[in-house]
């Protein structure tokens, strides 16, 4: 039975409501409060949300971290991403565009997300953008990594719980205004973060209602900076065989050759870089060199945009009922200009008298060379996105008798995201090209011969124009009803069961339309034709490497605001049929339908074993689900159902000691873009000599995972505890990829192309250990006073198992690898201090390197791609000017830290290296 701790008046103010049951808000996982003991606690400051998430954790029957507001929209971090890697098993990757964006537990990202117990999602995926939904509207978030039977099923990660503020969570009025200027430094842009809530209660005779509205805005300009190595390839040595060029690229098929492949593309370890290793051509083994095909930079930047409102009004017409009605929205505005540098440096054709090539010892592998007359070109890519999504919710709950509670709810949602990408290439050929793949630090530099000026116009020629747009959308209807019944003696004390029904669907449109090169020679392909057409960047990289810092690009916001004029010119010029204006039709790729209905019944136990109170739970969850799906004409359906069990046991070993386990099963449906039969075919664009082709699989069955947690907490003083948990993951059914290569007729005739679609072909297994603990400690000197410590540790190890398929697609062995995101280990650390009227808090987050994803099989390179170790150092100070009145100073990435990734062997095969911005912010907080 769950009852909140009271913490000290020096960290909460605790509100006591009157006698009435039902005012407390239901915990996610359905534990009953009882009339006496319901109490709204506040917290305020950073150790009173301590003290209030490790009350939580105590008391929650499942094992469940989380993150308390510090006050009435005060969050800790700029957005519930960055706060969630604060807590233990919690890594967040894919930074970029002033933020980071995915959240895994425990190494996993397949994650449940909830608001306020309600599944919610965005467009046509299966979970909601976390960043999108802002700090400044939340009152808590919970992190499960257990699942009762009341829980929903999916998520073999976990699921993250988002509670928003309701009217009943103050006694009477509330009012809080809160701003920020948050100052991007890669940017040079300060942005504003805005909020604001208003919530009353009233008191009408024996009834109460309660109001409440909470509004955001925040707006972020950002810079992403990148240059990246190429993919791996072999070429000739200066003694080739015969009929190839020295220092020749030698694909995987060439009918100079009687060996069909020479060497196999996408091996986990790639060909081997031992020196004088060898392949077969014309049955002569033959010596090569590991060389990358490619330099590449990237200048981007962007403005993105997220409003969002939150309504809730709440009845309690009598002692023995509620009703509620939330609505909930939150918007995504984001328009990005990628200015992108990218030059071949494998042409062997103009390779001169010297070529001032120089390996990585040990190795055959290429770590500096020029190249005469390379190809290159620069693109303006202008990408816009636009995501709606709306949440309605109304639902009740009603004491019958003295034991027996209902709660019933239905939820309407309705998302929608539209994005269009217009791009313009230009092209030349620069005079020579002197790399060094790895000057230093793994990060490339480079620089072009002194004919080649690339910021002047009439060196550059208009190339290809790529339009594209895309438009997901989904929506979903959902029932639920639970009941809970309370017993007054025995060992069984509660019975829990319900349902949920719900009705999901979904669909995804596209409309691709590029053409080839406008290079006539006429006045309509001539980039001087255009004022306002160029754009030249400046200061790039920030002089961290020796690369250029400028280049010309085509203008994207240009060519998006006269799309239509160059829509008519590429016809015109190149033949093409360039939908134009209201002709530009989005075609379906696939409409889902998919019906879910769940039962599920679980009873809570407590008993007495050596003197000390043994409790828990068990359950049982039945869920079915029939998916429809058409994809361009062709219908497809298919059904599962499985029965979910679950158990958990709490043994108290001393007043302050707690052990716990934990069984369930937990599934992963597939995506509704992985069930597309659909294959889209993309011809070579790095004259590789063959294209990708990839399609879904609408075959595909949930991966099931078996869950086992033991862990021992030790809560040994108020708001502190230290805590080790061990978990195991059994996963079966993971979809991995099949590779295979195919003939594709695309209308412009035959063309090889490596084709991936998805099978439940893996399994896999995840073990770990979590450490953590909270500590303000009391007693110490005035000055010292007010210290206190929140760190974790977690380690993690973890495996699957992936077939290996040859070039006509059958099964010739397994590879062993880590799961993908997954870090061997990682760590938080928080030092915070909190006096009389100012706190602050310094935060390191650290995680190992890991496995991101694999590159497309079509290089030498070793297939994975990992990101090496990301770590960042936050600082966050508050002062209250006055009980009303507080102002804050924020600064994230404090170290200015480079994110870079590698192939497999990060001393050789370095990839890419990024810059992300720091950020500094001043703000206000005024309550009334």
């Amino acid at each position: 039975m769950f009852k909140p701790s009271v913490l000290s008046s020096a960290v909460a103010m605790a509100i006591t409501l009157s006698a009435h049951p039902l005012y407390a808000q239901q915990s996610s996982d359905d534990t009953t409060v009882s009339p006496d003991e319901v109490e709204v606690i506040l917290v305020k400051g950073i150790r009173g949300s301590l003290a209030r998430s490790v009350d939580l954790k105590r008391e929650n029957m499942q094992i469940v971290d989380s993150i308390i507001s510090e006050d009435i929209g005060k969050f800790p971090d700029n957005n519930v991403v960055e706060a969630l890697q604060r807590l233990s098993g919690v890594q967040v990757t894919d930074r970029g565009a002033g933020e980071v964006s995915t959240v895994s537990i425990r190494g996993l990202n397949d994650v449940t997300t909830t608001v306020n117990g309600r599944n919610i999602f965005t467009a046509s995926g299966r979970s909601v953008a976390l960043a999108d939904i802002p700090a400044s509207l939340l009152n808590r978030v919970d992190v499960y990594k257990t699942r009762s039977a009341s829980l929903i099923e999916t998520g073999i990660a976990g699921q993250i719980d988002i509670h928003t503020q309701r009217p009943f969570d103050f006694d009477t009025s509330k009012l809080v205004v809160a701003g920020r200027g948050i100052h991007s430094e890669q940017a040079d842009k300060t942005d504003p973060n805005i909020s604001a809530l208003f919530s009353n209660n009233w008191d009408i005779g024996d009834s109460r209602f309660g109001a409440l509205i909470n509004l955001s805005y925040a707006e972020t300009h950002y810079r992403d900076q990148s240059v990246t190595a190429g993919a791996m390839m072999p070429f000739a040595t200066n003694n080739p065989p015969a009929g190839f060029a020295p220092y020749e690229i030698i694909r995987s098929t060439d009918g100079r050759a009687s060996e069909n492949p020479i060497w196999q593309p996408g091996l986990e370890a790639g060909l081997p870089f031992a020196p004088g290793s060898t392949f077969d051509v014309n049955g002569v083994p033959t010596e090569y060199l590991l060389s990358r095909d490619a330099v590449f930079a990237s200048d981007l930047t962007g403005k993105r945009e997220r409003p969002a409102v939150n309504v809730a009004f709440q009845f309690a017409p009598n002692d023995t009922s509620e009703y509620i009605f939330e609505a909930f929205y939150n918007g995504f505005r984001n328009e990005s200009y990628n200015s992108l540098l990218f030059s071949f440096v494998d042409w062997w054709g103009d390779v001169g008298d010297d070529p001032n090539i120089s390996l990585f010892e040990g190795t055959n592998i290429i770590k500096s060379r020029t190249v005469g007359s390379p190809y290159m070109f620069t693109s303006g890519d202008l990408s816009t996105g636009k995501t709606d999504s709306y949440v309605y919710a109304l639902g009740g709950k009603w004491l019958i008798g003295d034991n027996l509670q209902l709660r019933s709810e239905v939820v309407y949602q309705d998302t929608q995201y539209d994005e269009s990408f217009f791009a313009m290439r230009t092209e030349r050929v620069a005079d020579s090209i002197t790399v060094d793949f790895n000057s230093g630090n793994g990060i490339p530099s480079f620089s072009f011969g002194p004919a080649t000026d690339l910021t002047a116009p009439d060196q550059w020629a208009m190339a290809q124009l790529y339009d594209q747009a895309y438009s997901r959308g989904g929506d979903a209807l959902t029932f639920t009803l639970d009941a809970d019944y309370m017993l007054n003696k025995g060992f069984i004390t509660n019975i829990s069961f319900g349902g949920r029904y719900d009705k999901r669907k979904a669909s995804e449109a596209q409309l691709l339309q590029d053409t080839g090169l406008c290079n006539s020679g006429t006045a309509a392909c001539q980039l001087a034709s255009y004022e306002g057409l160029l754009n030249v960047n400046n200061g790039f990289f920030d002089g961290e490497s020796d690369v250029p810092t400028s280049w010309l690009s085509t203008n994207g916001y240009y060519i998006r605001d006269n799309a239509d004029m160059f829509r008519n010119i590429y016809n015109a010029e190149t033949g093409s049929n360039l939908a134009i204006g209201d002709q530009r039709l989005l075609a379906q790729t696939f409409a889902v339908t998919e019906t879910t209905t769940a039962l599920y019944a679980q009873a809570d136990f407590e008993t007495e074993l050596g003197g000390r109170l043994l409790d828990g739970q068990f359950g049982l969850r039945y869920v079915d689900v029939d998916t429809d799906m058409a994809f361009a004409g062709n219908t497809a359906s298919t059904g599962a159902s499985k029965v979910l069990p679950s158990l958990m046991l709490r043994y108290n070993l001393t007043d302050d000691l707690l052990a716990r386990f934990s069984y369930g099963e937990t599934l992963r449906r597939p995506g509704f873009a992985q069930l597309n039969p659909t294959i889209n075919y993309v011809r070579d664009v790095t004259n590789i000599g063959y294209g990708t082709a990839t399609g879904g699989n609408p075959e595909l069955e949930p991966t099931e995972s078996k869950n086992f947690d033991l862990s021992l907490e030790w809560y040994f003083a108020e708001g502190s505890t230290l805590y080790a948990t061990a978990f195991k993951r059994e996963i079966e059914g993971f979809v991995v990829d099949f590779r295979r290569r195919v003939i594709h007729d695309d209308g412009e005739g035959e063309y090889p192309y490596i084709l991936n679609q998805p099978d439940n072909a893996s399994n896999g297994k995840l073990d770990g250990y979590e450490l953590g603990v909270v500590y303000f400690p009391k007693g110490l000197p005035d000055l010292l006073d007010g210290i206190g410590v929140q760190a974790s540790y977690t380690i993690l190890d973890s495996s699957q198992d992936i077939p290996i398929t040859n070039s006509e697609g059958t099964v010739v062995g397994t590879d062993t690898t880590p799961l993908f995101g997954v870090s061997d280990s990682s760590y938080s650390v928080v030092l915070a201090y909190e006096k009389e009227r100012f706190d602050m808090r310094l935060s390191y987050v650290w995680r190992e390197d890991f496995l991101n994803n694999y590159e497309a099989a079509q290089f030498a390179n070793p297939l994975g791609i990992y990101r090496n170790p990301e770590k960042s150092l936050d600082f966050q100070l508050s002062y209250n000017v006055t009980d009303n009145l507080m102002v804050t100073f924020d600064a994230t990435n404090l170290t200015n830290e480079i994110f870079q990734s590698y192939y497999e062997y990060p001393s050789t095969h370095n990839f890419g290296s990024s810059l992300f911005s720091r950020t500094f912010a001043l703000g206000f907080r005024y309550s009334l």
